[in-house]
């Protein structure tokens, strides 16, 4: 019943994170303030998470010392080191060949947490890159009790928590032509990251200092609080000291 209405209703994909927020704006400056070039200048950062790589070319060209991008898809590492060709200073690699050895200034994770299969294990990893004294910084969301927390799922606000997982597959298995059968398996993936999940990883990882800001939807600012952030909630951002 639930996915024959969803398809009577929503024929198509709503694309309702279409990336059109970022449009002639640089998505590190959004996530990561307007000073974030001149604090990795010089600097060795990593990208976990780069997808297609576009800011690791970005983080490169504005003047870090080497911008490496990480991802678990060799077919979006092929891609992106197809775009960074006559970027000297950028570099590809997936991250199960990666290791941990301590090389970097900066590890940045931008909208990836809520996608990583193993998020425990990816902030170990990371941890694992950075040099004694060097810098996390996390951003991500919409996180999952988000409106649109089901990310390719949010047919229609909270629709991920309001319908079956079942309906939903079977939605995007229809309008995206695909063979899903649980959220997880969406390209990605997608390993429902609540606030709470977020910040118990980060009170049990081996970081010395850890700091997290949430930010609230713009209309719904003046209901977000300690009892409504995780259904208020924007974006997490987190800065983590090793």
């Amino acid at each position: 019943m639930e996915f024959r209405v969803l398809r009577r209703l929503f024929p198509a994909d709503p694309n309702r994170l279409s990336g059109e927020y970022y449009a002639g704006r640089s998505k590190l400056k959004v996530h990561l303030g307007e000073d974030i070039f001149e604090r990795l200048r010089g600097k060795t950062v990593v990208d976990f998470g780069c997808g297609q790589g576009h800011q690791t070319i970005e983080i490169a060209q504005q003047g870090a010392a080497l911008s490496i991008g990480v991802d678990v898809r060799e077919e979006l590492l092929v891609a992106a080191g197809e775009k960074a060709a006559g970027v000297p200073n950028a570099t590809f690699l997936n991250s199960t060949r990666l290791g941990t050895t301590q090389f970097a200034d900066f590890v940045l994770s931008i909208d990836a947490f809520e996608h990583f299969a193993d998020p425990e294990g990816a902030l170990r990893q990371m941890y694992g890159l950075l040099k004694p004294g060097g810098l996390l910084l996390v951003s991500f969301g919409p996180p999952w009790l988000h409106p649109l927390g089901g990310h390719a799922f949010s047919v229609f606000p909270w629709s991920h928590k309001l319908l079956s997982e079942q309906a939903l597959c079977r939605w995007h298995n229809a309008v995206q032509q695909t063979h899903l059968l649980r959220f997880e398996e969406a390209d990605g993936g997608l390993n429902r990251m609540t606030i709470a999940r977020f910040q118990a990883l980060a009170r049990l990882s081996p970081f010395r200092r850890v700091s997290i800001t949430l930010v609230p939807i713009r209309k719904l600012r003046r209901f977000h609080h300690r009892i409504t952030r995780e259904l208020t909630t924007a974006a997490i951002h987190g800065e983590f000291e090793k």
